[in-house]
């Protein structure tokens, strides 16, 4: 046996875990077996509010190396030089379903990398495809909303979804995508990541350049088709976390390679598309993909709660030679996503060890739950201050804006900003093969069965003029498969 004593949560030994403190053998419990009031109250504390999005996950330390010299771009003290290397936290997830949802829904996946550099901790926040949904922030959510529950009858409802969509056409890249079967990957082992945004790399000549970032996985990409994942759901909801809690056990650990895309500033200016729209890509034959190092996940967390469900990932937080674009939606998210860590965790996450820097962190940040003062211990908390030496250092000045010559306003798109389908007709004509082609018309035919109500037809034809626009052999496919003709005159109304 064991010497080790039972403690509260103060230390102090107790010697009766599983009996209450009674007044007599059978009588009633009493309140000063503060030991059950201890346990019973910590218990009815322990879930905390789930991610509004990204809920159902999972997670793993693990190690990135840089392979390749891309010191010409930035001045990232991680890509200083071949070989560095540093410990990574990857979150992997789905995005619309709730903490008990299945594993295989048809939904992006998220995916998200925790560098702990040595010049503070950068997050790579990305999903499982190269674009998204929406180009604007502010729609954002609306759209999250769409993808949730109806609020009369708690239920997903395919008639907001494609409402949605029909009346937002720059969202068809991404549902093109969804609805294939990278809509359903097998696991997270054998899917690709993306940053999605656009970001920028700064260089030691304060040089500027225009990045995306891909993470390409080594062990092959793998899908499930509808019929597959619906049958997944039933048999194992939980079969990506299982999938890759296996794998790290058995030591097969996962890998991929991070690439760069890079475009000058004065690419960007003649750039087809505007750059910074999340719902386009650059294309690969324009703008390479530039290897930059390994990932590898080797390493499964100690607690499942203390490690993956309270880490907190936001694109702001970038290391010096990494900065942002005028993406809208990654605008958006520097502010949404630390207020909602701060809303579901509390001001002092980042002291969690999940979300830990490895080294001292200095500022003038004190108080608020869960403060720890075992770092700045009574140091001043203004600035500036007659009392410590803590001060800003110039050697991080960000790179000057030139913003003189623009006025506040909603500004109205131009010609490109409003082009959503010849990318999506390039997807579907030149990236999928036959039979993705197939599933692809499949899934989205059995998807819009679903929408019902009195603006069901207006929907549909709706979608079904997006789908034309894109490719017409597309629109012509689906029309049929839900017997429409192409007036868009229902021939059957049983649909």
């Amino acid at each position: 046996m064991s010497d080790k004593k039972l403690t509260n949560s103060v230390g102090i030994p107790y010697s009766d875990h599983e009996d209450s403190q009674t007044a007599g053998f059978r009588g009633p419990v009493l309140l000063q077996d503060f030991i059950l009031q201890e346990n019973l109250a910590h218990f009815v504390r322990e879930r905390i509010p789930e991610r509004v999005v990204h809920a159902k996950g999972t997670g793993a330390y693990g190690t990135f190396t840089v392979t390749h010299d891309i010191s010409q771009y930035t001045k990232a003290k991680i890509f200083s030089e071949v070989g560095n290397s540093c410990r990574i936290f990857t979150r992997f997830s789905t995005v619309g379903g709730e903490k008990g949802s299945a594993d295989t829904e048809r939904d992006p996946r998220g995916f998200a990398v925790k560098f702990y550099t040595e010049d503070g901790n950068w997050d790579l926040v990305g999903n499982n495809t190269p674009v998204f949904f929406i180009k604007d922030s502010k729609k954002f959510p609306d759209f999250i909303h769409t993808q949730k529950r109806l609020p009369k009858t708690n239920l997903k409802s395919a008639t907001m979804i494609w409402d949605f969509w029909s009346l937002n056409p720059e969202s068809l890249h991404q549902v093109l995508i969804l609805m294939s079967d990278r809509g359903t990957p097998y696991g997270y082992r054998h899917m690709h990541g993306f940053g999605s945004h656009t970001y920028s790399m700064i260089n030691s000549d304060n040089e500027r350049v225009w990045v995306k970032f891909h993470f390409k996985t080594k062990q092959g990409i793998k899908n499930f088709n509808q019929d597959e994942a619906t049958k997944m759901k039933g048999v194992n909801p939980d079969f990506a976390q299982e999938d890759l809690m296996s794998a790290l056990e058995e030591k097969d650990f996962p890998k991929w390679t991070l690439y760069i895309q890079v475009m000058t500033e004065e690419q960007a200016k003649e750039f087809r598309w505007n750059p910074f729209d999340v719902t386009k890509v650059w294309f690969h034959d324009e703008f390479p993909l530039i290897e930059v190092g390994e990932m590898e996940l080797n390493e499964i967390p100690v607690n499942y709660f203390a490690h993956v469900e309270q880490s907190a990932f936001s694109p702001s937080n970038l290391v010096n030679g990494v900065s942002f674009s005028p993406d809208k939606m990654l605008q958006g998210r520097l502010f949404s996503y630390p207020d909602a860590h701060r809303y579901r965790l509390g001001v002092n996450s980042h002291l969690l060890e999940v979300n830990r820097c490895p080294f001292e962190v200095n500022n003038y940040q004190r108080d608020g739950a869960m403060a720890d003062s075992s770092i700045y211990k009574d140091a001043p908390n203004y600035f500036p201050n007659s009392f410590g030496d803590l001060s800003p250092s110039q050697k991080y000045k960000s790179l000057e804006e030139d913003l003189e010559n623009n006025h506040v306003a909603f500004y109205d798109r131009n010609e490109n900003d409003d082009d959503h389908f010849t990318q999506p007709g390039l997807l579907y004509s030149k990236a999928m093969n036959q039979e993705a082609r197939e599933n692809l018309i499949s899934n989205i035919v059995a998807s819009m069965r679903s929408i019902s109500g009195p603006k069901k037809d207006e929907i549909i034809n709706r979608q079904l003029c997006h789908f034309f626009r894109a490719n017409i052999e597309l629109g012509m496919k689906i029309a049929l498969g839900l017997q429409v003709n192409i007036d868009g005159n229902m021939m059957n109304h049983s649909i």
